[in-house]
């Protein structure tokens, strides 16, 4: 499987970006690209790890990859972590369905790039998240923006 890192991608957050859509009882804005789930992360409330995985998982019942469900939902309670956990901001969690797959986001407002490292000898339970994404993600990424990051991964609907 090709890795590839690439910067832009959908700019799916922002008034500007948003196209005429219809929000369905779940949450799930139906886009004419696909279904997409916006959600506002409080900060440093660990609660929202769990409720963005239950959201996802509504969401990702309008792709139908089976599998690749699984690992979205891991991938992305990672990325809400990181923000939540190293950040002392909000965070702003975007997953978009296409046709060609499903590209999450997590936004927050610290500039500080997040660093891709070998897990602690110490305690095992820190510096896994983003050799996870790395290593089940069909792309990822992070995105500067004026103020703070997005950090970015796609699951190709191909590969499933």
């Amino acid at each position: 499987m090709k890795r590839r890192a690439r910067g832009g991608g959908p700019a799916v957050i922002g008034a500007s970006s948003v196209k005429k859509a219809e929000e369905t009882t779940d949450g799930t804005t139906l886009r004419p690209g696909g279904p997409q789930l916006r959600r506002r992360l409080g900060r440093a409330d660990l609660r929202a790890v769990p409720e963005a995985r239950r959201a996802l998982r509504e969401l990702l019942t309008h792709w139908g990859r089976p599998g690749r469900s699984e690992i979205a939902e891991l991938l992305t309670s990672e990325l809400v972590t990181n923000a939540l956990v190293h950040t002392d901001h909000d965070a702003v969690l975007t997953a978009t369905v296409s046709p060609g797959g499903l590209r999450v986001e997590v936004r927050d407002f610290v500039g500080r790039r997040p660093r891709l490292r070998m897990p602690d000898t110490d305690d095992g339970t820190h510096g896994r998240g983003l050799i996870l994404v790395q290593s089940l993600a069909d792309a990822w990424g992070v995105r500067t923006h004026g103020v703070g990051k997005s950090v970015w991964f796609e699951l190709d609907a191909e590969a499933a």
